[in-house]
């Protein structure tokens, strides 16, 4: 058996919900069950620009990438053009794969970024799109998923391209 395991990167501003998201993922089997071969190394970025310097480090070559923002804030949402941007001045050159997170949905009376618009958003950067409310543990799962597609298909890709070269 092959263990594969994967850089991913948890990007977005203070307060919308990355490390609830990470912790989540870390619960020890409670969420997800622990059957499969997939590794997730998550780095949570904490969202401050005090550590932007320290994370540096952290963030040089991440598989995959996980922007999360808050549907009731639209600073949250607009801040996600400034974390694509830093991620990407990190990685010249190269295609990182990722997913566009809407967090807090269970705030609806509350919500100021219409899903259409972040979708609209996440399509014109090469990236998935879903929404979820770690609050209520709905839809808390399809972040991962998707990243776990992602690294599957570039995990491919790269064994083709080694096998072309044999």
């Amino acid at each position: 058996m092959v263990k594969l395991a994967a850089k991913c990167l948890l990007a977005g501003d203070p307060a919308v919900g990355k490390s609830a998201l990470a912790q989540m993922f870390r619960s020890d089997g409670a969420h997800f069950q622990k059957n499969y071969t997939l590794e997730f190394f998550i780095f949570d970025s904490a969202g401050k620009d005090l550590f932007s310097e320290m994370l540096e480090k952290l963030w040089e070559q991440p598989n995959v990438l996980c922007l999360v923002y808050d549907v009731t804030n639209e600073q949250s949402f607009n801040n996600c053009t400034k974390w694509l941007e830093k991620l990407r001045a990190q990685a010249v050159g190269v295609h990182i794969p990722g997913v566009l997170v809407g967090n807090k949905t269970d705030l609806a009376d509350r919500r100021v970024v219409e899903q259409k618009e972040a979708q609209k958003w996440a399509e014109k950067h090469g990236l998935e799109y879903c929404e979820m409310s770690v609050k209520e543990m709905k839809n808390f799962e399809a972040p991962f998923h998707i990243l776990a597609k992602l690294f599957h298909q570039l995990y491919k890709e790269k064994v083709e391209t080694f096998h072309s070269l044999a």
